[in-house]
């Protein structure tokens, strides 16, 4: 077995600490119990911490969800930020995705594409106060012990909301790349280069300067038919010029193979420049119509020209999302039925956290509904159980929703489940200090890597009862009461937990 002289020095030194340090409060001593996973006479051991991905998405095209309205003081959108922010963490969600490209715009400060309309109200004007709203979000995220994925448009390049196109549009940059679709929406053509490789310079870009934990696509490929009245995508320039080199497949697939390599091409850019920035995908639900037999529906295979199920085949992505937003007893669409056909096809098993649809309403119908498609998604997907939210207009507007959820299957928090695939190596345990004073503990801890620590996991035990809260990077302590209910804290334990989600050996310390 091949073993690292990093990995190697982290184990060392967390024995090293387990061997030589003593802490003591009030003029008494603490014994500390050997790592709870190599000790072999303790049998009460801290429990496992719960792992679900509980995330909601946070829409800016269109104002959906983020800013209300374009043009907003930096103040005003700060301010509604937060509150967003709030509502996730003190509902127990462990993720927010959040997205910064609605039609080849930015929100954030880019030297590829302008700012967004949807932010400022024009397109290129950045906000006044200056503010990086990216780097806003991903700071307020984290500091909430949020994750932050970065969600992106691949192909959108003007929405009919976005008012007036500007100088600075790609639509008048690179009119070689887009068409208009009859909706009056401009489209950038999957098949061209020059479109794949402006895209990927847009990923590439937010991977390499800013902190996130993902990068996310929803289902927008080629579009849906809809938006151009139903004709077929108007393509015809690059398909003849495909021809024209003797290009053999048929239009479906020479399609559908434009996207696999994009998909392909950017899961492999993202790993190159940060390896543990996980790339997930949100497609239509339904692959094909009867897979299973009984689903029926649009065929995203045939319409969106995208092969979703190859790309969970490969595993070209590190969480897999599929828009199940049909309701458990839909006969033609039914979410357990889809899940599991979606499951069979994990053969790498990637995360499979389908995304539900909370904006049915807030009456008692719809809570249990989504509460039930949260017991339905742990029973069937135990080892790595999780879904996303749309949206968190949802949670905002429906409060009954909101107290069903948090009060039931998320009343407990959660550490997103661990990526084992990009990164299986634990950080060190943190070194912990415990100072009794006035009838609490202070229980503090400090790590001699800290930037590889995204949270902090306290155990703590009253009587027979082992509890834990999860913490966020910034903090460094908890108070205790050193008697609750008449029952004397007794020991705690403190781990580190880092940006894939691999957990440090747990060190019982005894009170």
């Amino acid at each position: 077995m091949k073993i690292s002289f990093k990995n190697f020095e982290k184990r060392l030194l967390a024995l090293s600490c387990c061997s030589l340090f003593l802490f003591y409060s009030c003029g008494t001593s603490k014994k500390i119990v050997a790592p709870v996973s190599e000790t072999k006479n303790v049998t009460d051991k801290p429990p496992q911490v719960d792992r679900e991905f509980r995330a909601a998405w946070v829409a800016s095209v269109a104002n959906i969800n983020w800013p209300s309205k374009p043009g907003l003081s930096t103040a005003d959108q700060q301010k509604e930020a937060i509150v967003l922010l709030d509502l996730l963490k003190k509902n127990n969600f462990n993720a927010v995705i959040f997205q910064v490209r609605p039609q080849a715009d930015a929100f954030y400060k880019s030297n590829i594409e302008p700012w967004s309309v949807f932010l400022t109200g024009k397109q290129g004007k950045a906000p006044n106060p200056y503010y990086d709203p990216l780097q806003f979000w991903i700071d307020a995220a984290h500091d909430r012990g949020l994750e932050l994925h970065v969600w992106l448009n691949p192909y959108r390049a003007h929405h009919t909301t976005g008012k007036v196109i500007s100088d600075q549009s790609i639509v008048k940059k690179r009119p070689d790349l887009v068409v208009k679709l009859k909706d009056g929406q401009y489209w950038m053509d999957p098949s061209n280069k020059g479109t794949q490789d402006h895209a990927s310079a847009v990923v590439k870009d937010i991977v390499k300067r800013y902190d996130v934990d993902g990068v996310h696509f929803d289902d927008y490929f080629y579009p849906y038919e809809s938006y151009n009245g139903g004709a077929d995508f108007p393509d015809d320039v690059s398909w003849t010029a495909y021809q024209k080199t003797g290009g053999k497949l048929s239009r479906g697939d020479w399609r559908r193979q434009n996207v696999n390599q994009f998909v392909e091409r950017i899961y492999k850019e993202i790993k190159a420049e940060k390896k543990y920035v996980k790339f997930g995908l949100s497609p239509f639900g339904i692959w094909k119509p009867g897979y299973p037999a009984s689903v029926q529906g649009m065929d995203q295979f045939e319409k969106l020209y995208a092969d979703a199920k190859l790309w969970l085949n490969k595993g070209w992505i590190d969480y897999f999302m599929p828009q199940l937003y049909w309701t458990i007893k839909s006969p033609a669409q039914s979410f357990p039925v889809l899940l599991r056909w979606w499951a069979d096809e994990n053969t790498m098993n990637r995360h499979l956290w389908p995304g539900m649809n909370i904006s049915l309403g807030g009456d008692d119908r719809n809570v249990d509904e989504i509460v039930n498609q949260i017991m339905i998604t742990r029973g069937m997907l135990p080892n790595s159980p999780g879904a996303a939210h749309w949206s968190i207009a949802g949670l905002v507007k429906h409060e009954k929703l909101l107290k069903g959820i948090a009060d039931g299957p998320y009343k407990k928090q959660a550490l997103v489940p661990a990526t084992s695939w990009l990164d299986d190596k634990a950080p060190v345990s943190p070194d912990v200090k415990t100072e009794l004073k006035q009838g609490q503990w202070k229980i503090s801890w400090s790590h001699i890597d800290a930037k590889d620590v995204f949270r902090w996991v306290v155990y703590y035990k009253y009587g027979n009862v082992w509890k834990s809260v999860i913490l966020n990077r910034n903090d460094r302590f908890l108070i205790k009461t050193a008697v609750e209910g008449g029952i004397k804290l007794s020991k705690i334990a403190v781990t580190a937990v880092d940006r894939t989600g691999n957990e440090s050996v747990k060190i019982t310390v005894l009170l």
